[in-house]
């Protein structure tokens, strides 16, 4: 009879050390969720736009470049992904009047092994540049142009990835009359 107390004793203590356990990794689980979700995907990157300064003319070449920082601890994926389901980072950009066509130049991503991939996978971190050329229309009349857009992503961590968000970006597009002397933005 002492030897079966032992075995109930036994096995009420390990459902208490198995419960204290399952607390333990809830409450774990629940401030990692916090943390995680505490950092919207908008503060994760943040991207701005330059641009040659001065007038473009009808059918010439602007450049701009699209910059974004991905904050430390969190990496987005390459413009050309690794694996086929990962979301591309994109600069997308609005139909604009003045622009006749655009060419959009991704960096190379860098390949980083994850615990949660056997493959490495192709991604940006730190600060990402984007260039862009613009082929302004040939007869777009002479004004003031903002050219609209954003920098899509998805930011992951290295045991998460956040809902794929964007960030706008914009930039005021001046275009001379095609007879002056204006600066070329190339």
């Amino acid at each position: 009879m002492i030897a079966l107390g032992r075995h109930k004793g036994c096995a009420f203590e390990a459902k208490k050390v198995i419960m204290k356990t399952l607390v333990m990794l809830l409450f774990s689980f629940a401030l990692a969720c916090a943390g995680l979700c505490a950092q919207a995907p908008e503060q994760v990157v943040k991207a701005k736009v330059t641009v040659a300064p001065g007038e473009a003319r009808p059918d010439s070449v602007v450049k701009a470049e699209v910059v974004a920082e991905v904050l430390p601890g969190y990496h987005i994926n390459d413009h050309h992904p690794t694996l086929d389901y990962l979301i591309p980072t994109e600069v997308k950009l609005e139909p604009n009047k003045a622009v006749a066509r655009n060419d959009i130049t991704y960096p190379k991503g860098e390949p980083k092994k994850f615990a949660f991939s056997d493959t490495p996978l192709s991604v940006y971190e730190g600060a990402v540049r984007v260039d862009v050329a613009f082929q302004l229309d040939p007869k777009v009349p002479p004004g003031d142009y903002e050219v609209k857009g954003k920098f899509a992503y998805q930011a992951c961590n290295d045991h998460a990835c956040l809902p794929p968000a964007s960030v706008p970006i914009s930039f005021p597009l001046k275009v001379a009359r095609r007879g002056t002397s204006a600066r070329r933005s190339e």
